[in-house]
């Protein structure tokens, strides 16, 4: 087993989670996410946009999944 998977078992590393625990400012923050990619979006012509969009849009999908899971 490897170091940091026994440090995490054992409960001595607790690593903190990338979202929140409401869903009103889930949703502010999957916003945001979303208006970010969208930006990238309308420059995927160049480098930069190509980054912020796939940044953008992969932390959208991880935070509507954590959306998903908070409760009503």
């Amino acid at each position: 087993m490897r170091s940091w998977a026994r440090l995490l078992g054992s409960g001595v590393v607790r690593l903190a989670r990338f979202y929140v625990n409401n869903r009103r400012d889930g949703s502010r923050l999957l916003s945001s996410a979303l208006v970010i990619c969208g930006a990238g979006l309308i420059r995927i012509d160049h480098p930069v946009g190509q980054v912020v969009a796939l940044l953008a849009g992969l932390v959208s999908l991880y935070w509507w999944l954590c959306y998903r899971q908070l409760p009503s």
